[in-house]
């Protein structure tokens, strides 16, 4: 176990230091007024000189690399420039991740509830009412984008409902369809895989073999059915879980949360490059961790999976 853990961190180390590397290139591509607090057009070119070497951007790239690196290893993600001017990066994600983890964690735990839930009935009764309304809301939450739902959910139920149009966190109530909106995604996938992975299992031989032994369908269906089901679906909880503790940008954004995804939007619109840099860098380093859990994950559930042998891993 700990040669497969070390073997998956190892890749996974080599995954983030290629991202890393990725963003701050592209980051050293893009305009060098979002450097300059909004006020390049009143500067001079020489106070644009001194400020850009301050910083060390002109310094030959590989130097920039070493330093950025080394800033990263101190927790140093640099100062805001135009959204909160002079600010630690790092003080202004501080205040901002609380709400994404807890809109994010509570999403995680609705959408696994309803979306497994609706992913066993209608792989119980294919072809019934539930896999037909169940079949119909994957579709729609797949084929419509997000935003229009969004909307449609923020209009209609705050015009019907007592429920307030924008995030207040002194009113609990307008939690609710943050909430809500940020599972509907998360729902149909879950229902949808666990579903597929229900369906398949049904038509294994073993399956098969144990209603001819005359085995109580439900017997089946919890002991073999669901628990191998369920182990395929271990490897993407992990992602799905950190991508969306993450925020969503849209629903941060349409409901007013103060949250990551918000910030993320606010600092492209004042071209605050370090503070756009760091959100990134956060979003990529979650992505390829929940990418790791999931391997693991997948090998602790899996017994099947070998974790010595050459070429026993998937």
């Amino acid at each position: 176990m700990l040669k497969y853990v070390l073997k998956r961190l190892s890749a996974a180390i080599v995954s983030m230091f290629i991202v890393i590397t990725v963003v701050f290139l592209l980051m050293r591509l893009m305009p060098v007024e979002g450097y300059f607090g909004g006020r390049a057009d009143s500067m001079t070119e020489e106070n644009k000189q001194r400020i850009l070497e301050n910083m060390g951007l002109l310094d030959p790239w590989y130097e920039q690399l070493l330093n950025f690196y080394n800033d990263l290893i101190h927790l140093d993600f640099g100062r805001s420039v135009t959204l909160q001017p002079n600010t630690p990066v790092v003080k202004i994600l501080g205040k901002k991740l609380p709400y994404s983890v807890g809109f994010g964690l509570g999403a995680i735990a609705i959408s696994l509830v309803l979306g497994c839930s609706l992913g066993v009935l209608m792989a119980r009764r294919q072809r019934g009412f539930w896999d037909k309304i169940g079949t119909g809301y994957i579709v729609f939450i797949n084929a419509v984008p997000p935003i229009v739902y969004y909307l449609m959910i923020q209009i209609s139920v705050t015009a019907a409902t007592p429920l307030p149009m924008l995030f207040n966190e002194r009113k609990p109530l307008s939690f609710v369809l943050p909430l809500i909106c940020m599972a509907l995604g998360p729902t149909a996938n879950y229902a949808m895989w666990i579903r597929r992975y229900m369906v398949d299992e049904l038509n294994r031989d073993y399956i098969k073999l144990a209603r001819a032994k005359g085995m109580p369908n439900n017997k089946i269906m919890v002991r073999h059915v669901m628990r191998n089901a369920f182990i395929p679906l271990a490897q993407y909880l992990p992602s799905t879980i950190l991508f969306t503790i993450s925020g969503s940008i849209y629903v941060e954004a349409l409901f007013s949360i103060p949250g990551m995804g918000g910030l993320l939007i606010n600092a492209i619109q004042k071209q605050d490059n370090p503070l756009v840099q760091a959100v990134v860098l956060m979003y990529a380093v979650m992505g390829v961790f929940g990418l790791l859990l999931g391997d693991i994950a997948m090998a602790i559930c899996d017994p099947r999976i070998s974790l010595s042998r050459k070429g026993g891993s998937r």
